[in-house]
């Protein structure tokens, strides 16, 4: 599925509507981009469409998700599927500047440079040195003394870069998409020493 964000702050989305990830509040193949309704009167700043999911953030800061909630990627404390975008609560004290969908994790930054994620931990794909689940957006804490400015959510791994211009990747590491020399998975942020 895509989406398109107007200047004017709407999000516009097509494709396959399963789950719900359309955000037109069921499950109906679009055509033809339709306006996400339940988001009119915000004003929208990013879109991210994850495989079965998607995220939006608004200008006060504040992350909506929708579509399958399996393993807790929408950040709600549950599985539930959602038909229409749902502001993520757990992240209300925090002024979110940006976010990233994937195919069964999601991350979100702020502007103060912390990085939060949540969904599936499998292969350490969430950053907290474990393979938990996360049902609720926790904070990488292994990357609390770096200042992130950007952040990427791949199919099984995840990315972030630093203010000094340094890459910290983490997650599986097959085909060597982590860039640390191998093959292994990392369940921590590690900096891409080859850059």
């Amino acid at each position: 599925h895509s989406f398109a964000l107007t200047a004017d702050g709407s999000v516009w989305s097509w494709g396959d509507g399963d789950y719900g990830k359309l955000g037109h509040g069921d499950t109906q193949l679009q055509l033809l981009p339709k306006q996400v309704e339940a988001l009119a009167g915000r004003r929208v700043v990013a879109v991210s469409a994850g495989r079965e999911h998607s995220l939006a953030l608004t200008a006060d800061g504040a992350v909506w998700s929708w579509g399958w909630g399996g393993e807790g990627m929408l950040g709600h404390g549950d599985e539930q599927i959602q038909s229409l975008p749902m502001r993520i609560e757990a992240l209300a004290g925090q002024r979110v500047v940006a976010v990233s969908a994937s195919l069964l994790h999601s991350l979100a930054l702020t502007a103060n440079g912390d990085v939060w994620s949540w969904g599936r931990g499998g292969q350490g794909l969430l950053g907290h040195g474990d393979q938990q689940r996360q049902l609720l957006p926790k904070k990488v804490e292994a990357l609390a003394d770096q200042r992130v400015v950007a952040v990427s959510a791949g199919g099984s791994h995840s990315l972030a870069l630093t203010a000094d211009g340094a890459l910290w990747s983490w997650g599986w590491g097959g085909f060597g998409k982590l860039g640390h020399g191998d093959e292994q998975r990392q369940l921590l942020p590690k900096k891409v020493e080859a850059l």
